[in-house]
């Protein structure tokens, strides 16, 4: 049941808060399990609320926030509303040295997730990226009163995780999976294909989505449809996904319009299309 209450708790690079309209529209009239095994910032996962779900992603502070938001929220908030007094870039550049200078390895996971959550809102657009060390390594914003703490919303996901069976994993998306059957649905918003090939932001951990993988979620997407789940994909519109999804008879590609905000130029800003993929 659609929950205009629940707002994701982070920014997050090709998040769907802009495209829910949209996305709502092709989503099933009805599914018994909802799976999501790119959660990110959980866009479409809150606005649907279901109560019965099972969500992943490869990068650990993610899935921590979410166990860290149900279980541990007011020592969450305590921590957030420390950072929420200190910020400045001087601090910013600090807290982002901590995975570089060996202070993570001795943080709590509520610390982990408040730092983690911390650099997502006072970082260049949101975004989330680390090197191949899986440091952060996003230059300071310089926004002038970010909302580093919402307690509401905090409180509200807290809320909702508590009341819901919602199982929260952290690994591979094939394992996430492996228990979806007839009647489920599966939404895909993996890493997208570059647009070209300076404009990858898929380093949200220390792994990449390439070619091999991106296949390999087409096969996914094909063994999902003989089990007869009901899957919906999201990925941008390239030659690409063209190429791995047009042959497919039972897949339908919807194109929807979606803002691009992260470009270093501002000529790269604006409406771009992108594809929405199901098997219904």
């Amino acid at each position: 049941m659609a929950s205009e209450s629940l707002k994701p708790l982070i920014k997050w690079a090709g998040g769907k808060r802009q495209l829910l309209s949209e996305l709502e529209v092709l989503m099933p009239d009805k599914f018994n399990m909802y799976f999501e095994p790119f959660i990110g910032g959980g866009a479409l996962f809150l606005h649907v609320a279901p109560e019965d779900a099972v969500i992943n992603d490869f990068n650990p502070l993610l899935t921590k926030m979410y166990q860290v938001v149900k279980k541990n929220k007011e020592e969450l908030i305590r921590q957030l509303a420390i950072y929420q007094e200190k910020n400045s870039k001087d601090y910013y550049l600090d807290v982002r040295l901590m995975d570089r200078d060996g202070r993570t390895d001795l943080m709590s996971d509520v610390e982990l997730v408040a730092r983690f959550m911390y650099l997502n809102k006072t970082g260049f657009n949101g975004l989330w990226r680390v090197n191949k060390k899986g440091q952060n390594n996003v230059p300071f914003a310089n926004y002038k009163n970010p909302k580093i703490l919402n307690s509401e919303i905090i409180d509200k996901v807290s809320m909702y995780l508590n009341n819901t069976n919602i199982k929260i994993l952290n690994g591979d998306y094939k394992k996430a999976i492996e228990t979806a059957k007839m009647g489920d649905f599966v939404y895909f918003d993996p890493p997208y294909a570059p647009i070209n090939m300076t404009s990858s932001f898929t380093s949200y951990t220390e792994s990449d989505f390439g070619l091999i993988e991106q296949t390999q979620l087409r096969d996914t997407f094909k063994e999902l449809t003989k089990k007869n789940v009901k899957v919906m994909l999201s990925n941008s519109d390239v030659p690409l996904i063209h190429d791995l999804y047009d042959d497919l008879e039972y897949a339908r590609i919807h194109v929807v319009k979606a803002s691009r905000f992260i470009n270093s130029k501002s000529s790269g800003r604006g409406k771009i299309n992108e594809l929405v993929i199901t098997n219904y």
